[in-house]
């Protein structure tokens, strides 16, 4: 019998998100994905300072908060056609992939991994065979015996007392579950290891960027860091040495916890390789800039058709024209009005932020977020499409970390698993953590990257910009650690102005386009596996595969000025 299932909110994401699914015969037939915020920041930003954007739209969330300065600056940076000395970039990539080493840490384990593993259910394990099986995966100290027994006794707690605190309200004992025991316990531990680890990330962007979040050493022209060999009042090498501490700690966690339970947890949900596909469109970007002017990246980005690798275009730099003509954005199906009308497409430079609200229409306008498409055709952004495109550009750290990954699954389920096994909801997670593998390589290589260039004596972060008369335009991309991002300026005469920002979570959770396409999450629910529509566990399963952020994809505003939320600390 068909059934209507809502979930509103879906929690364990930021933002406001609903999904609507119609279930029948066990499977999901239909689906929403509706941001239920609306975002103003561009309307904002309209006269104001280009130098000041940066810092406005990291506002825009306070999760991803790094990415949008990043991909703000790179815009005006872009639009001046300005160069930045290298040092800059280094400080920056290492902001950067310190930041997507964290997201991918804490998404795992504190947003998803409930999804798969039964809390509960760790209580029966014995300790001893946890302890057994977690040293056959890897040499991390934390799992030892006396940590599991430890950790059992914490749950116990929880339990006796009724208050399972930060496990109420998952699906325990919910028939999708298949973990043993003593795996469950084994991630649980983690889980707990996991919330310790995440703090060396944000302790580098922390001192790297000033502040987290929302940093504030970036500006246009490079970063406000002075370096110096010597000084104690700038970032110098006694600074710079305990940050290297910090990432190989990260490293460490990375490598022996995170990819080894990803590669385990989905071995034994091999199962969800069917599940989950959806959209085959990839698209990313290149990012981690080894040169002023963004025209050398050590990580490659492109576009991708139909999963296919041999398809592979790539994008080069930030002036790439097949990556800008690309992008448009649509709002048939939108809470926004076109001046030229809602049925067509525009171009980010001439985008608009009109807001025109409805009822939710399942036919008609039902979301906050737009409709972006490359080259007309809705994409999938993020960690899967990262992966898929660097393997096809042949990026060995890549082949090398997503080959351990799939053969970690294939001995966990009995049977040969390969890499079409990643076009799935399981194959989303298992691409997140070969993607953080490679990232915390890479924020090692930075980290020597920039000693080896201040050993030069080069010293210089910064280079002044200038706006001339006129009008110029610019983008600024990033792949953020849910996808591309991406940031529009128009400027004219110094002042900005339009402004759109085109994010990784309205590329995926978008609503139908112009052409009724889904969005992927839409299209990555159908035929999604649903035992009971009380308890929509599958369905959170796959959109938590995403990592939704809707704080980046809309935002509310009262245009009478009256506030919308009053928060009282105490």
């Amino acid at each position: 019998m068909n059934k209507r299932v809502t979930i509103d909110p879906v929690t364990r994401i930021e933002g406001h998100l609903r999904v609507d699914v119609e279930v029948d015969g066990g499977r999901v037939k239909k689906a929403w994905a509706s941001g239920q915020m609306w975002r103003g920041v561009e309307n904002i930003l309209i006269g104001r300072d280009p130098r000041d954007a940066w810092a406005i739209t990291q506002r825009i969330c306070g999760v991803c908060t790094t990415v949008h300065a990043m991909a703000s600056v790179r815009a005006v940076e872009n639009a001046l056609q300005l160069e930045i000395p290298v040092n800059a970039q280094y400080i920056r990539n290492m902001i950067m992939l310190a930041h997507a080493v964290h997201d991918h840490i804490v998404h795992f384990y504190h947003l998803s991994a409930l999804d798969w593993v039964d809390v509960v259910s760790a209580l029966k394990a014995d300790p001893a065979k946890t302890a057994s099986l977690a040293e056959s995966l890897s040499n991390w100290s934390g799992n030892s015996k006396a940590e599991f027994v430890k950790v059992q006794e914490r749950l116990k707690g929880f339990v006796g007392t009724g208050q399972l605190g930060i496990f109420t309200n998952g699906y325990w004992g919910h028939p999708a579950m298949k973990l043993t025991p003593e795996v469950n316990l084994l991630a649980v531990s983690h889980y707990l290891q996991a919330l310790e680890v995440q703090r060396y990330a944000s302790k580098i962007v922390a001192v790297l960027g000033s502040k987290s979040p929302h940093i504030q050493n970036v500006a246009v022209g490079g970063v406000a860091n002075p370096l110096s060999v010597d000084s104690q009042s700038v970032l110098t090498i006694e600074r710079l040495l305990a940050i290297k501490e910090w990432m190989l700690k990260l490293e460490d966690f990375v490598k022996n916890v995170y990819l080894i339970d990803v590669g385990a947890i989905g071995g034994f949900y091999a199962d969800w390789t069917k599940y989950g596909k959806g959209i085959t469109e990839y698209l990313c970007v290149p990012d981690i800039p080894l040169d002023g002017k963004g025209t050398q990246f050590a990580l490659p980005g492109g576009y991708i058709e139909g999963g296919k690798l041999e398809s592979y275009k790539p994008i080069t730099s930030f002036n790439d024209k097949y990556f800008t003509d690309g992008v448009s954005e649509a709002i048939k199906h939108s809470w926004y009005n076109y001046s030229g009308g809602n049925d067509k497409s525009l171009h980010p430079y001439l985008g608009e932020t009109t807001p025109n609200y409805t009822d939710f229409q399942d036919d008609g306008k039902y979301s906050w977020l737009k409709s972006p498409t490359f080259y007309g055709k809705p994409m999938q952004v993020g960690p899967l499409p990262r992966v898929m495109n660097m393997l096809a550009a042949g990026h060995e750290p890549t082949k090398k970390y997503a080959t351990a990954a799939l053969d970690l699954v294939s001995k966990v389920a009995g049977a040969k698993v390969g890499v079409e096994a990643l076009h799935s909801t399981i194959g989303r997670h298992a691409a997140r953590a070969v993607g953080c593998a490679v990232q915390v390589d890479e924020l090692i290589n930075q980290w020597d990257l920039l000693l080896a260039n201040m050993a030069k004596g080069d010293l210089k972060t910064f280079n002044k910009p200038v706006f001339p008369k006129g009008e110029q335009m610019g983008v600024g991309f990033h792949e953020a650690p849910r996808g591309v991002l991406s940031h529009w300026v128009v400027i004219d005469s110094g002042k900005i102005k339009n402004y759109q920002c085109v994010v990784p979570t309205t590329w995926n959770a978008a609503p139908r386009n112009e052409k009724d396409q889904p969005g992927a999450y839409e299209a990555c629910l159908l035929d999604n596996p649903v035992a009971d529509p009380e308890k929509p566990l599958e369905v959170l399963r796959t959109v938590h595969s995403f990592d939704p952020c809707l704080a980046c994809a809309v935002h509310v505003v009262d245009q009478e000025n009256n506030p919308v939320v009053t928060v009282q600390a105490v």
